[in-house]
């Protein structure tokens, strides 16, 4: 009965209330028992005597009752304690059992809560030191090709190690590329950290992105040419006003061309379309190219990853493996979404973002 009572308390009212219960409990098995004691102690031994036993058997009655009563508090106390050592000494794994509904109940739950976000922080702060290593990494990786290309050039044309005239503009060409190639890559990780920081601001301005995506088509038109790929346009002829960062939307449009000159079976074709709604407007780089698996193209927008290299046809150089990662961090920072549409070695890239018009 004792504990039933306790439990309906426990569930529906305060630890102070409780402690009242407990106390008041104890004093009535206090009482019975002084009053048993008296009784029989009032046949036996003067009035004195009797008065000292009744008191001593109150005494006794109540604080062992109380014990008995407060023994599962206490010890749901010295848990908490035990527990609280545990995650201290860094066991974040460790949860309490939610026996309780009242103020030590909501104690434990808080904990357990406390943990849960000290747990999600700390993996949160090994994911950020791992990425931090994989950004070492990378760059390392992706910087020293080019360098060690360029060291090698200009060390052979400071020995003037060549043949002849020819070989010597070959050299100063071929430098020249990996510089160029090299400052391409210290471009794309400084633009993406500058992408990923928590203070990017766009510039929105008012612009034809149909127009904006022609000119880009007709500058890119003779490197397309250069690698046997032809562009194929569908594009609406009326103008398309929206609000962008026109420089940070050239480079979404850039990254995905190239992707596509990359990965193109040669020849081939690439096909870029522009369309749109009362809602948003899309632009789409379709092209063939080598199949790729699901978990491949499940990573493609993670920074620093590069497919198998040979299905870029070895036409062109290695990059940062940021592009992709670059263009998604734009896209979502204008509300849009890129996705990626693949079937059988046919690809599209899609871009949408929301119309905005300023007034």
């Amino acid at each position: 009965m004792i504990n039933k009572l306790k439990v309906l308390i426990s569930e529906y009212k305060g630890i102070r209330l409780e402690l009242l219960m407990m106390i008041g409990v104890s004093f009535i098995i206090g009482l019975i028992c002084m009053m048993f004691v008296g009784n029989i102690t009032n046949r036996v031994a003067n009035a004195y005597a009797s008065s000292f036993f009744t008191l001593s058997a109150f005494v006794i009655a109540f604080i062992f009752s109380f014990h008995l009563l407060t023994q599962r508090k206490i010890k749901y106390i010295i848990t908490i304690a035990e527990g609280l050592t545990y995650i201290s000494k860094g066991n974040l794994h460790y949860r309490f059992q939610i026996l309780r509904k009242d103020e030590l109940g909501k104690v434990a739950m808080s904990i357990n809560a406390m943990t849960e976000q000290l747990e999600r922080q700390l993996q949160k702060e090994r994911e950020i030191e791992k990425s931090k290593m994989e950004l070492i990494t990378g760059v390392s990786h992706d910087l020293r090709t080019p360098l060690t290309s360029i060291i090698g050039y200009l060390d052979l044309l400071r020995n003037k190690s060549f043949q002849d005239q020819k070989e010597y503009e070959r050299f100063i060409d071929n430098t020249y590329k990996k510089s160029m190639q090299l400052k391409k890559q210290i471009d794309d990780l400084f633009e993406y950290t500058r992408l990923t920081s928590h203070d990017v601001q766009l510039n929105l301005q008012k612009v034809d992105v149909r127009n904006l995506l022609e000119q880009i088509l007709f500058e890119m038109e003779p490197l397309f040419a250069e690698n046997e790929l032809s562009i194929c346009k569908d594009i609406e002829a009326k103008p398309l006003y929206t609000c962008i960062d026109s420089e940070k939307f050239v480079r979404v449009i850039e990254n995905m061309l190239m992707n596509a000159l990359k990965y193109s079976i040669k020849p081939g074709n690439i096909k870029v379309s522009l369309t749109t709604d009362e809602r948003f407007f899309s632009i789409s780089f379709s092209n063939k190219g080598i199949p790729i698996t699901k978990e491949q193209v499940d990573c493609l927008f993670e920074r620093f990853y590069k497919v198998d290299e040979s299905r870029s046809n070895q036409s062109t150089e290695t990059g940062t493996g940021l592009g992709l990662s670059i263009a998604k961090s734009i896209v979502e920072q204008h509300n849009g979404k890129i996705e990626l549409v693949h079937d059988s070695g046919d690809f599209s890239f899609i871009v949408t973002i929301p119309l905005l018009h300023q007034n």
